[in-house]
């Protein structure tokens, strides 16, 4: 059980939000449980987290999500998996209704973040051998590097459509311009001052009308409400770069010491992060790679019954962590 849990709501897991994949319970009372609520990590990090817990699950997903989502970006997948799964979510520090310290004690870095998904895990009492972590975006170095460091966090993680490498030429231009100052600076007050923009047109840029794909407005809505305060989501994702490129150098150097089973999914037309970064990730490693057609930088958005497919294949697949 989540054992520290504050202020959670529980409910049946079909009674809030819009899925585009519908679960059809044998019973009300069978239903998935689904919890709602903040639990203290450590002592400058509380998480909103969400839980969907089926009376009988036979694994657990923790799905990360990317900039500028919530934890709200993954219910409809979590929705659908939850008939057979334990699944977990939660907001980033900076994001969602998750903490937000001052950059003086909380760095925003990769590598902080890293060490929030292990408190995570350990503090919700997951157990590692029965994990599978699907991360996107920001969320993704953080899981691998927090694999380094705890070779049996889990006995899978997928991660997609982010930048394990220091490598600007495969990534958008105002995300070349986070990788240093004074550009940064730059970006972060246009990132700031054109919020409406981003939550509009974010998710979409690059693709035709004809190929723009519905979101809920809850999860608009959640991600406006929780870009606000001291720090925004703007701020946080300013100072995750900030220290993103030491990070990205640390695993390239550490990559081949990476114990826990790898798979890459990357959208094909992802123009914020393009996907030879993604096979360069793959080539050198030696990890399984799906690039997804005509998908962009959100396949879980875009394409969710993707991703469903991705975890039902992760556990049929049977990997576990490697020992020594």
């Amino acid at each position: 059980m989540f054992k520290p849990v504050m202020n959670a709501t529980v409910f049946p897991a079909l009674a809030a939000g819009v899925s585009s994949c519908k679960i059809v319970p044998t019973s009300s009372s069978s239903a998935p449980k689904l919890e709602v609520g903040e639990v203290q990590v450590n002592p400058d990090i509380k998480l909103r987290y969400m839980v969907y817990r089926p009376a009988h699950p036979k694994d657990t997903v923790l799905f990360l999500h990317g900039f500028p989502e919530t934890m709200y970006a993954w219910k409809p997948i979590a929705e659908s998996l939850s008939s057979d799964y334990e699944v977990h979510a939660f907001d980033w520090p900076g994001y969602g209704q998750s903490s937000r310290p001052g950059a003086d004690r909380f760095s925003y870095a990769p590598k902080d973040y890293a060490r929030v998904l292990a408190d995570y895990v350990r503090t919700s009492g997951i157990d590692s051998s029965k994990l599978v972590i699907y991360a996107t975006d920001i969320g993704a170095l953080p899981a691998l590097l927090a694999a380094l460091e705890q070779p049996d966090i889990a006995r899978k993680i997928i991660v997609g459509d982010f930048a394990p490498f220091d490598r600007p030429q495969y990534m958008y231009e105002s995300l070349q311009g986070l990788k240093s100052k004074p550009s940064s600076e730059v970006v972060r007050a246009a990132m700031n001052k054109n919020r409406d923009d981003i939550l509009a047109n974010t998710f979409f840029r690059g693709m035709s009308a004809q190929e723009r794909y519905a979101l809920p407005q809850a999860f608009r809505d959640d991600i406006a409400k929780g870009w606000a305060g001291d720090v925004t989501s703007a701020d946080a994702f300013f100072h995750y770069y900030s220290s993103f490129t030491r990070d990205q150098d640390y695993f390239e150097a550490n990559m081949a010491k990476l114990k826990v089973p790898v798979k890459v999914v990357w959208g094909e037309q992802d123009i914020y992060i393009k996907k030879e970064m993604g096979v360069e990730y793959a080539n050198r490693t030696g990890v399984e790679l799906s690039i997804l057609p005509k998908l962009g930088h959100y396949p879980h958005l875009q394409a969710p019954e993707q991703t469903v497919h991705e975890v039902h294949t992760a556990f049929s697949a049977g990997s576990h962590p490697v020992s020594d």
